[in-house]
């Protein structure tokens, strides 16, 4: 079977408030905006086929959608949703998607850009956990401004220890 899987193109996230978001994101991470696929005023995308293709509650309405880009790596989509009820930011702990992280070159510095956007560090940067990282770097996770859990992070990938059984190199932007 032939890999036709190249990486991932980008993240949705769905956000109380684009501007706010992409103010956050543009302060925090240096985002630039692509474009909007659904600007804020035209008609909301809903009804029967976009509540199927997106896996939508019956009556939710996308009033709001922008692809936001970053120097390297994947992108994020946000997403402004009206007339569904929505539940409180996950935590670690739950199922699904519960975070996404940010390669950092300095990470006093983003973790000082990201509270000034608003966010909110849950610790001051610490070293990487974990037996593989262990010693190559540091990380810390903090809350956008909407609660949603974001994580810094930057390490030397030459001080990664790779266990005998891995099968590829890890990313690094």
């Amino acid at each position: 079977m032939a890999n036709v899987t190249r990486g991932i193109d980008h993240v949705g996230i769905t956000v109380p408030d684009i501007e706010e978001a992409t103010t956050f994101f543009k302060k925090a991470f240096h985002a630039k905006i692509s474009y909007d696929n659904k600007e804020l005023g035209d008609e909301p995308q809903q009804g029967e086929h976009v509540e199927k293709t997106l896996g939508l509650k019956i009556g939710a309405k996308v009033i709001h959608i922008r692809i936001l880009s970053f120097n390297n790596g994947s992108g994020l989509e946000l997403f402004n949703f009206k007339n569904t009820k929505q539940r409180e930011p996950v935590i670690a702990s739950d199922l699904g998607v519960q975070h996404f992280a940010f390669y950092v070159d300095d990470i006093q510095q983003a973790a000082e850009y990201f509270v000034e956007a608003g966010g909110e560090l849950l610790t001051e940067p610490g070293e990487l956990l974990g037996d593989v990282e262990n010693g190559a770097g540091k990380f810390v996770y903090g809350r956008a401004p909407w609660g949603m859990l974001i994580e810094l992070i930057s390490y030397n990938p030459n001080k990664l220890d790779y266990p005998e059984y891995s099968e590829a190199k890890r990313f690094t932007p």
